[in-house]
């Protein structure tokens, strides 16, 4: 066995994402990076890949030249698949072109521009019957897991209400500099919605095993002469008649990336938070509030198969962001092997996250400017 052989378009030198990428696929020795397209700018670019060591003829200032140069290599070299970590309007090109020329795709969120590309990408992954992830980076937390499976064997009873919040404040002043998040011709139709609102909508989904039927969204934007929202809140349906209520901000002074979701069923309730991802609280009317915590036995299969260190080692972001690199390299070797992908592979997010999570940022935005309380939330 060989390490996989990952390429990256975009996350060249400064920008965030990029290495958060890479950090995470690196974690558990399964991953290496073996070739980049990380700028348009040659020079940047060249930067870029000296930086991470990678040999020269594997950098490319193009993505479309990266995707025919390494379709071109013998199979045991070339890249077997991509991480797209570009702006949100490249995201569909990029995964376009990787699909095309025969390799697996693993994107940050949210998945493309617009819901229209978003149905076409998943058209082209039935066409190709390649691999796709999408990196909802909370969902591969251990007691996210955890929390999902005490819902779905029941220990909460029938789910009534859900709320679930993503406060922040980086964007509570006009900012000095450009930020493609607040452009629409490179974020979408959202600011808010799409960067943080999103991945509220994925968790409230992915914990409680309901999809969300209806919303109603009231978004806003607080710093004069910002096209996009930065503020939102919207109340949701589900499709066991239970309730919710999401709220993303990112004009939260003082708040930094504070996610957190409630959940509440007929017997007991359950509360997570992204800033203490290493308890899980239990809570009930006719007993004590239980507070679990990582890396001890009493937990499930999927919280102990994604915790790396023994109980009292704080794991992160990181770590999180590394178990669905993780998953996604166990779906791509079992493809490569013939075989089904272990179970523990099996809820890392994929096109219909994707097709879901464009579908509330459009519907959100579209809810808030219009007369009709109630938008029902398309199945595509």
């Amino acid at each position: 066995m060989s390490k996989l052989r990952m390429g990256m378009v975009g996350g060249g030198e400064g920008a965030f994402i990029g290495e958060v990428h890479r950090i995470a696929a690196a974690i558990d020795g399964e991953i290496e990076l073996v070739c980049g397209a990380f700028s348009s700018d040659p020079e940047r670019a060249k930067r870029s890949g000296q930086a991470l060591y990678l040999a020269p003829e594997r950098v490319y200032s193009d993505f479309r030249q990266m995707m025919e140069s390494e379709a071109a290599l013998p199979e045991n070299e070339r890249m077997q698949f991509v991480a797209i970590v570009t702006p949100n309007h490249l995201h569909f090109p990029v995964a376009e072109a990787a699909l095309k020329a025969g390799f697996h795709v693993m994107s940050d969120k949210p998945a493309t521009l617009n819901l229209e590309e978003a149905l076409k990408l998943k058209t082209l992954l039935e066409e190709t019957g390649l691999l796709y992830g999408l990196t909802h980076t909370y969902t591969g937390y251990p007691l996210v897991k955890e929390a999902r499976a005490r819902v779905a064997e029941g220990k909460l009873g029938k789910i009534r209400k859900v709320v679930v919040e993503y406060p922040q404040g980086w964007l509570a002043e006009a900012p000095e500099d450009d930020i493609w998040r607040l452009d629409p011709a490179k974020s979408g139709c959202s600011s808010c919605m799409g960067d943080i609102g999103v991945h509220a909508a994925n968790l409230a989904e992915f914990v409680t095993g309901l999809e969300i039927t209806e919303i109603c969204a009231d978004l806003t934007s607080f710093v004069e002469g910002r096209v996009l929202d930065d503020d939102g809140s919207v109340l949701l349906r589900f499709n066991n008649g239970a309730k919710g209520v999401l709220m993303a901000s990112q004009v939260s002074v003082g708040e930094e990336n504070a996610l957190k979701i409630r959940v509440y069923g007929e017997t007991a309730g359950l509360e997570w938070s992204q800033q203490e991802p290493n308890t899980l609280w239990l809570k009930y009317n006719d007993k004590p509030t239980e507070m679990l915590r990582t890396g001890y036995g009493y937990l499930g299969e999927m919280a102990t198969t994604y915790t790396r260190t023994p109980h009292g080692h704080p794991e992160g972001y990181l770590e999180a962001f590394a178990n669905l690199y993780v998953a996604f390299a166990e779906q791509v070797r079992a493809r490569e092997e013939g075989r089904e992908p272990a179970e523990s592979a099996i809820d890392l997010p994929g096109i219909d996250a994707a097709v879901r999570g464009m579908t509330f940022i459009e519907l959100a935005v579209a809810a808030s400017a219009s007369d009709v309380k109630w938008q029902p939330f398309p199945v595509n």
